[in-house]
């Protein structure tokens, strides 16, 4: 499965904002995490109904955010001099950092006439075209929120997916997802991740799961710049939200049960 790319600049324009669709894209580069969970309640407090959407991408410095109704003894490591920040999306706790991409998905579903679980089915199709673009396998997972991997299909396995890295990390985690709706806008979003340390997820249990194993794209063997896999994550977000490309496609089990919450998830 491959992106279709979009018409707009392969690089951030000098203002750092491009248009996909009718979807502005902002370039945030490196931002603390702070500062993009103040700046986008701000954007969603003060948006109109003629307030264009926009998608982020942010790289953040290392930090354990934790949702609304998060346990905090799913931090297992309090010395781990990671900050945690408890914030108000859906779910439990989860690490953002280096190599890692961050979209926030700042969206008006009235006008859209989007329902929050079709919204969440949209995103994971999303980031699982992204990933089949680089040639990797992945799925939702029955009951836990996110993007997993999987077993390569034969036909990835011609392509060149690494079978053999697939089956070590299959049902890792490689993507989060959380979101919180406020006066029927959304804002958080999805993460995926590129290439990073991944020794701070051992310092949790990933959204509350105890001995989930999370990868990244270079584990499983992709070796990918982030800008280039951001850009192909906001086209598919973009095509994915907008409609205009896979919305017949129907959620797998469990998609639907965690979606339908107000703040999903992770």
């Amino acid at each position: 499965m491959s992106a279709t790319p979009l018409a707009f600049s392969p690089e951030p324009s000098p203002d750092n904002v491009d248009v996909l669709h009718d979807v502005r894209l902002r370039w945030r580069g490196v931002e603390p995490y702070g500062e993009s969970f103040d700046a986008m309640r701000a954007f969603t407090d003060a948006r109109t109904p003629d307030t264009p959407d926009e998608i982020w991408l942010v790289e953040h410095p290392r930090v354990f955010t934790l949702g609304l109704a998060g346990n905090p003894a799913h931090l297992l490591l309090a010395d781990s001099g990671i900050p945690l920040v408890k914030v108000d999306r859906g779910g439990q706790i989860t690490y953002h950092g280096p190599g890692q991409i961050v979209a926030y998905l700042l969206f008006d579903l009235r006008r859209r006439k989007l329902m929050v679980r079709e919204l969440v089915r949209r995103i994971e199709e999303a980031v699982i075209e992204t990933l089949a673009t680089y040639n990797l396998a992945t799925d939702r997972k029955a009951g836990a929120p996110g993007i997993y991997v999987a077993t390569p299909s034969p036909e990835q396995a011609q392509q060149g997916a690494n079978v053999r890295l697939h089956q070590a990390h299959e049902g890792a985690k490689i993507a989060a997802l959380g979101l919180k709706i406020r006066n029927g806008c959304s804002y958080h979003g999805v993460s995926l991740n590129v290439k990073m340390d991944l020794r701070p997820f051992l310092a949790i249990n990933p959204c509350g799961y105890a001995g989930l194993e999370t990868v990244d794209m270079a584990t499983l063997g992709v070796t990918a710049d982030w800008h280039d896999v951001a850009l192909t994550l906001a086209e598919r977000l973009a095509l994915q939200i907008d409609g205009s490309q896979g919305a017949a496609a129907q959620p797998q089990d469990g998609a639907s049960r965690f979606a339908a919450s107000t703040g999903p998830t992770e």
